[in-house]
């Protein structure tokens, strides 16, 4: 097992955990990885881009002019795609982007994700992170107690409950600072619902909590 330090909110190191090797120390699969960012960017896309081609477009009932006899380009309609105001040749339709991957390539494509991040010794382990209240202060003093001031950070929080939204409020406003709860209350069983590759890859740092932590070996392990 992988053995990382757990800090506190103050970077002071207060004792140490350790990681399963099978969710956090695998040997990355980036073809799955490239299929998960590529079904989510994939899925963000709306699809509703749409043009009229010469059959929907006002206009054009007749030949605008003669065929013959006046020296002009052999014209048949006015809404022809080469004329202004005309269809749209092979123009964009609205269509269904979305693209699915199976259970087994996404926990797969998760694991390597956040193996990445513990090879690369980007992974930090806190041992909670809780505020009473949003404060964008309050959260910049956390970045600056672990150093991490300079640097893209995703936080990934394990429940829904005020002083885990209140870390995520707090860093709103701050550049490069993103705060996931990777938590369905609806959800009748353990989850990690949010927490993603694209975002695991994108930011510079991952920082999750104890409880996220074993919570990720419970639902990935299962």
């Amino acid at each position: 097992m992988a053995t990382l330090d757990v800090f506190n909110i103050s970077g002071e190191k207060v004792g140490t955990i350790e990681l399963k090797d099978e969710i956090f120390n695998i040997e990355p699969n980036f073809d799955v990885m490239y299929r998960y960012v590529d079904m989510q960017l994939s899925n963000r896309r709306a699809g509703t881009a749409s043009t009229k081609g010469r059959g929907e477009v006002s206009g054009g009932g007749r030949k605008p002019w003669p065929q013959k006899h006046l020296g002009r380009a052999r014209h048949g309609s006015i809404r022809s795609p080469i004329w202004r105001h005309g269809g749209v040749a092979h123009g964009p339709k609205p269509r269904d982007w979305s693209k699915k991957l199976n259970k087994k390539m996404k926990k797969l494509a998760l694991r390597s994700a956040l193996s990445v991040k513990l090879n690369e010794n980007k992974l930090l382990v806190l041992d909670d992170i809780k505020f009473d209240s949003p404060k964008t202060k309050k959260m910049r003093e956390v970045l600056k107690n672990l150093k991490l001031d300079e640097a893209k950070v995703l936080f990934v929080l394990p429940w829904k409950n005020e002083e885990y939204i209140n870390v995520r409020l707090s860093g709103k406003n701050i550049p490069g600072v993103k705060v996931l709860i990777a938590d369905n209350p609806g959800n009748k069983k353990p989850n990690v619902d949010g927490l993603n590759v694209y975002d695991i890859i994108r930011y510079d740092y991952l920082v999750i909590t104890e409880d996220m932590a074993r919570k990720i070996e419970e639902v990935f392990g299962a």
